[in-house]
């Protein structure tokens, strides 16, 4: 299987300018790579630099150092310091990101939000409509509602919504994060269920999950992320 996205040194601070300049070192010099057909789980505390890892891969957060490529219309490219087309570019075919709440888009309806990833890329409205509403009765949001806007809905509605959106296309590169929080059982295992079928399609899948049934389900691998002077302390 081939390299999907590959990380090398890579460094991310932030500086508290309220707090007198204080510098934190989040992200030091983290080296990975994901195959295709792979799912890496990040591991480590709360404050270890799980989300910062997922949000830096994106693209919302500049690194102070390192290298993010991932391959992109049959070649490796450079995510850092990526001009905004190309940022934009890989976010609309490359690399998706399930995050833990749902981009609440006013006046839009719970359909055409779910569909709008596929008609990004000139899918034809009656085949996104029809994978929209495959994925929404699989995730148990009754047809009454799909015509009405997710600001309307429930917390556990909305995040159903946002995986129904996130699985609308293949993604080769896939950053979850939480995906089943706050979910029921049977829609935990419907999440599983659509992250097993990403990873046969041969995306290459970077996760945080605190639930032991879903990491144990997905995992391929984990990537320690306990920062270096605690893993040195210990």
């Amino acid at each position: 299987m081939e390299t999907v996205i590959e990380v090398k040194g890579l460094s991310k601070t932030f500086t508290l300018h309220q707090q007198h300049g204080v510098v934190l070192n989040v992200l030091d010099g983290l080296d990975f790579s994901v195959l295709a057909g792979e799912c890496l789980i990040l591991h480590g505390s709360s404050g270890a630099g799980k989300s910062t890892l997922l949000r830096t891969l994106y693209g919302n957060y500049l690194p102070v150092a390192g290298s993010i490529r991932v391959l992109h219309n049959g070649q490796m490219v450079e995510v850092v310091g990526a001009e905004p087309r190309q940022t934009l570019a890989l976010r609309r075919t490359t690399i998706g990101y399930v995050s833990q709440f749902l981009r609440v888009i006013p006046r839009v309806s719970c359909l055409n939000v779910v569909m709008e990833p596929a008609l990004a890329r000139g899918i034809a409205p009656s085949l996104a409509r029809q994978r929209a509403g495959d994925l929404l009765q699989r995730l148990s949001i009754p047809e009454r509602l799909w015509s009405l806007a997710p600001g309307t809905f429930s917390g556990g509605e909305q995040q159903r919504v946002n995986i129904a959106r996130s699985f609308m296309v293949h993604w080769p590169v896939l950053l979850l994060d939480e995906p089943t929080a706050s979910l029921d059982e049977a829609n935990r295992d419907v999440v599983i269920g659509l992250i097993k079928e990403a990873r046969e399609a041969g995306s290459a899948l970077i996760a945080i999950s605190h639930d032991t049934a879903t990491r144990n389900a997905i995992a391929d691998r984990y990537l320690d992320m306990t920062p270096k002077e605690v893993a040195h302390a210990c």
